[in-house]
This record gives structure tokens, C-alpha cells and sequence, in this order.
């Protein structure tokens, strides 16, 4: 079936000596794997290098035979180009480990309009915005509403954030965050993308991080914790 449809690169990987192995997140059909040939051969070919790079945004033409095997892209553009994101060295790194995160996260192909839109939403804000400290813990806070296990806040008013269950509790079980890692977590909950930037000290920032990978961790089978973490904790440390 040929299929037009916007989608976000995921990961990308060499196959033999000139072709690729793409995974896509699509908007009308969930994930997808494509095969491109002599990706890495020809002037034409050389620009869809450049395509495929961690969450590029892209318009596709497909055929979909959805038959558990490769799909093969028929035409290929880019629907946002970035700005700031591929040169910008904070922004290129924070983009790196989501592509990893998502990889990890997202497993089923069907189609998530709304994890789409989000995700196409959040990486046009990071590409037009200038402070963006807390933007991959937002982002990946975020995500788990669309992928079924967001903090019940309820009882947000309780002391303790209980990881197993995803939700706060007044007494501190074997597997809570302490008083104040749940007091930083709480914080998170209440920001946005354009909150001030300045609400978390370094250090917050990369409890935080080992917070929600665990929480990840918790709540998706085989989860495996990006490569480009240490690389993330530089540029933010």
C-alpha cells in the first residue's frame, strides 16, 4: 500500500557498505523499519544521509506491505528543517538521547497520532528556543502519558512518590524516591516547556534524569539506558 505520511526518524543504522536501515516513527502507522540502498553512494544519495539523522522530521512516500519485513521509502523530503538543533552542540546532544530513549520506548506499530503530534510539537519548541535546560526531562515525563504509565498525582500532596505503582504515597516504601526527590519530582510535574529555566540547579537536573531512567526501567520490558548518557551528563554537568 503506498502510504504518504510525516515521520520522525528514530535510529538509523549502516547496513553492509552503502545502505541503511531506518526506523520511523510515522503518523499513520506507528513505527516502521525502511531499507535504503546505496545510501551512502551517488550526490542524490548523500542528502538522504543528512535526513536521517536522530529525530529529523520528514515527509515520506511509502509502499507498506506490512508484512513484518523492511518497508521501502518511494520519496523522500524534509518537512521541518532545523534551524539550530544540528548545530547547536546542547541541542544536538539532547536530541541524540531521546533518539535513544525513544527507541527503547516506543515498540508497537500502530498508529499514535497523539505521541506524534507531541513529539513533532516538542521538537519544533526546542529548535525555536534559546534556554532549554529542562527540555529532555519534560519531554520524557511527558511521553509516558502516551505510553501508559504517567504519575497518578491524585494524591500529589503526599510526601512520597512510589515508582512500582506510579503513584504518591505518605509513607516511604522500599521502592519511593526520598522526601526530596519526590519534593524535585513534583516540580517537574508543574513545568512546561517555556517554564524558567533556572528552577533546577545542575545537580537536580541529573537526579532528575536518573529518576525517570529508572522509572523507564520500572515500567518497560527490556529497557535498556542510552549509550549517549554519559555524553548528556557532560554538557549539562
Amino acid at each position: 500500500m503506498l502510504v504518504k505520511t510525516k515521520a520522525i526518524v528514530i535510529s538509523s543504522l549502516k547496513f553492509q557498505e552503502k545502505s541503511l536501515i531506518v526506523k520511523c516513527f510515522t503518523q499513520s502507522d506507528g513505527l516502521k523499519s525502511y531499507f535504503v540502498q546505496s545510501a551512502y553512494s551517488g550526490k542524490k544519495s548523500n542528502q538522504k544521509i543528512a535526513y536521517f539523522q536522530p529525530l529529523t522530521i520528514l515527509e515520506i512516500e511509502a509502499n507498506h506491505k506490512n508484512k513484518g519485513a523492511l518497508e521501502h521509502f518511494k520519496e523522500i523530503k524534509l518537512s521541518t528543517a532545523y534551524q539550530t538543533i544540528n548545530t547547536d552542540i546542547v541541542k544536538s546532544t539532547i536530541v541524540i538521547f531521546l533518539s535513544e530513549m525513544l527507541h527503547h520506548s516506543i515498540h508497537e506499530e500502530e498508529k499514535n497520532e497523539d505521541l506524534f503530534t507531541f513529539l513533532e510539537t516538542a521538537l519544533i519548541w526546542l529548535d525555536t528556543h534559546e534556554e532549554t535546560s529542562n527540555f529532555h526531562l519534560i519531554l520524557l515525563l511527558e511521553t509516558t502519558k502516551f505510553l501508559g504509565f504517567y504519575p497518578d498525582n491524585s494524591e500529589i500532596d503526599f510526601n512520597f512518590f512510589e515508582m512500582t505503582e506510579g503513584i504518591f504515597s505518605p509513607f516511604q516504601g522500599i521502592s519511593c524516591l526520598s522526601e526530596h526527590e519526590t519534593f524535585l519530582f513534583k516540580k517537574l510535574i508543574n513545568l512546561k516547556f517555556d517554564s524558567d529555566q533556572k528552577v533546577f540547579a545542575g545537580i537536580e537536573r541529573q537526579i532528575l534524569l536518573k529518576i525517570l531512567l529508572d522509572y523507564y526501567s520500572i515500567h518497560l520490558d527490556g529497557f535498556k539506558k542510552p549509550k549517549s548518557l554519559d555524553v548528556l551528563k557532560e554538557v549539562f554537568s
